[in-house]
């Protein structure tokens, strides 16, 4: 009994594999370095982002409909790039390495838009404040930058939630209520990201300059990358359970296959592995349930 107590019912190991300890691994003692990650990542992001337009028109000499179409084709990136980062995550990396390997893409692609802005020869020739002149291979170093950062985004946004609630237990009650209370700190870390961003950071991006616009911001991602690594050893990790796909696939094969077949209604009847946790690396074995049961109404 004491040993159930003490580690986790989820499936969840510690940062060596070794089933997570309940009393040394995840809920708050894990949280604080996942919220200060996002906190920091959404001021780098929305810091960066916020003021992009006026960047594109004023530095790159863009034409308002050029740079708010580039913004966008951009921004489409930032959305699409955590499907794929999702996928890696669930499928083979898990979120922790997902998140450490991914966030050091994003940090790299901070930096270089900071030097696009603020180093001779990378950044735009000025005449005035808002008359410049870039080159195409300026301009090739600012886009790089950015859909280095759009890839990055793609291995926080969709990772980072679900790796706080994967700090807390689902079997045990007690952490499953803390869990409803990560979610409040986590969009109040978002939120107080974001309005340093949109008021501090664009205010310095207007009227002391980008260098200093786009280096706060990288600062913080940067910040946001050494609170993740610190909080290593109190992190509880889901292993990854492949390819999705592979499983949605061969679920639609046997309903179609087994249409016909009339369920059992003694549970140790049906086709179901004996061990505690489930055959597929990375899940958990599922109840029973009739929710989802399909029922033929025949006329009478």
């Amino acid at each position: 009994m004491e040993k159930d107590d003490t580690y986790t019912k989820d499936g969840t190991v510690d940062y060596k594999g070794n089933p997570a300890n309940k009393k040394k691994t995840g809920t708050w003692k894990a949280c604080p370095y996942i919220l200060g990650t996002e906190c920091c990542e959404r001021l780098a992001y929305y810091g960066m982002s916020t003021n992009l337009v006026l960047y594109f028109k004023h530095r790159l000499n863009q034409h308002n409909t050029t740079a708010a179409n580039n913004v966008s084709n951009w921004g489409g990136t930032c959305y699409i790039t955590p499907l794929i980062g999702a996928f890696v995550a669930d499928a083979y990396l898990g979120r922790y390495w997902t998140i450490a390997c991914i966030s050091s893409i994003y940090v790299i692609g901070m930096t270089l838009l900071t030097l696009s802005a603020s180093v001779s020869g990378l950044k735009p020739t000025c005449y005035t404040k808002e008359k410049c002149h870039a080159t195409d291979a300026q301009s090739a170093v600012c886009f790089t930058a950015l859909y280095l950062i759009a890839l990055g985004t793609g291995g926080i946004k969709p990772c980072v939630s679900s790796y706080g609630a994967d700090q807390f237990d689902d079997a045990d009650d007690s952490e499953k209520k803390s869990k409803s209370s990560f979610f409040n700190w986590f969009y109040f870390s978002i939120n107080i990201g974001a309005l340093i961003a949109s008021s501090l950071l664009v205010w310095i991006q207007d009227n002391v300059g980008w260098g200093w616009g786009f280096g706060i911001p990288a600062v913080a991602m940067a910040i946001a990358v050494l609170s993740f690594f610190s909080g290593t050893r109190l992190y509880r990790n889901q292993k990854p359970g492949g390819s999705p796909l592979t499983r949605i696939c061969q679920v639609v094969v046997a309903s179609f296959r087994n249409y016909q077949v009339k369920v059992r209604e003694d549970k140790s009847l049906l086709y179901e592995t004996a061990d505690a946790e489930s055959n597929i690396r990375g899940s958990r074995k599922l109840d029973h349930t009739n929710d989802l049961r399909l029922v033929s109404q025949l006329p009478t």
